[in-house]
């Protein structure tokens, strides 16, 4: 048990800033181990923000409460995977070589391509969740389930591509935190199980929500095609851009089966 514990303040630890015992250290072992609790880490950050949106709700406005929400969300993460997703956009979208487009991910600073891919994503967040709120204001249960979904399943598809396609880095150098890069079957046992358990639980409030996986699918898809491309597997960045883009996908995707299909 101590030792299950220890591995999911390992995920804690990495994919969040919320404070962790003393006790658990690094090893790339327990990196790796922990990919199993990845999707919990969605549970989590999908939980905290529905909590603040739900709070601010009585007090402000639909809007400025999801705008809070988005803002406790970036604050938990410290900005993790929109780092990726910036950092993605600059790499692929200002170099036309492996060794350039690797380069430009590493760079710490952030470039025009990054600038303007992370104002379309926040300014797609903003609307979507704000409309899907709209119309389930009176759901208070629906709308915990939708926050943690979306959340948990952007991260499940970004895990998947770890688990199909090789790291990038020849050199494993990295400008930030190591990257889990092996798997045994409890790791891709746990993110199934992790990952799918809240959709299943969405799922019985309308059947319909299952088709979400549909697009992830083909994010996840296209997603590994591509890099694998260009850079010839995958990097950190990669990941956060693939969850980044898969949020985008499942709030646009809820939208489209409210409209259609309940």
């Amino acid at each position: 048990m101590k030792t299950e514990l220890k591995i999911f303040f390992t995920a804690l630890m990495f994919y969040t800033r919320i404070p962790c015992p003393k006790w658990v250290g690094y090893t790339p072992e327990l990196l790796n181990k922990s990919t199993r609790y990845f999707p919990i880490i969605g549970w989590i950050v999908g939980g905290l923000s529905f909590l603040v949106y739900y709070l601010c709700s009585f007090v402000f406005s639909i809007e400025i409460a999801v705008l809070l929400s988005l803002a406790a969300g970036v604050f938990i993460t410290g900005a993790f995977h929109e780092d990726g997703f910036a950092d993605g956009f600059d790499g692929f979208g200002g170099g036309w070589t492996k060794s350039r487009i690797l380069d430009i991910m590493k760079d710490s600073r952030i470039g025009t391509y990054g600038s303007v891919a992370l104002i379309f994503l926040f300014a797609l967040k903003f609307l979507a969740l704000s409309e899907i709120l709209i119309i389930t204001t009176d759901n208070p249960l629906l709308i915990a389930l939708l926050f943690i979904n979306y959340h948990t399943l952007a991260r499940f598809t970004a895990i998947n591509i770890t688990f199909t396609s090789s790291y990038s880095r020849e050199d494993e150098s990295s400008k930030s935190k190591p990257i889990a890069k092996a798997y045994s079957y409890k790791e891709v046992l746990g993110v199934y199980s992790f990952g799918l358990l809240p959709l299943f639980a969405l799922t019985i409030y309308q059947w319909p929500f299952i088709l979400i996986l549909l697009p992830l699918a083909a994010v996840y898809y296209f997603s590994q095609r591509y890099f694998n491309k260009w850079i010839d597997g995958y990097t950190g960045d990669c990941l956060g851009a693939v969850e980044q883009l898969s949020e985008i996908i499942i709030l646009l995707s809820y939208l489209v089966l409210w409209k259609f299909m309940l």
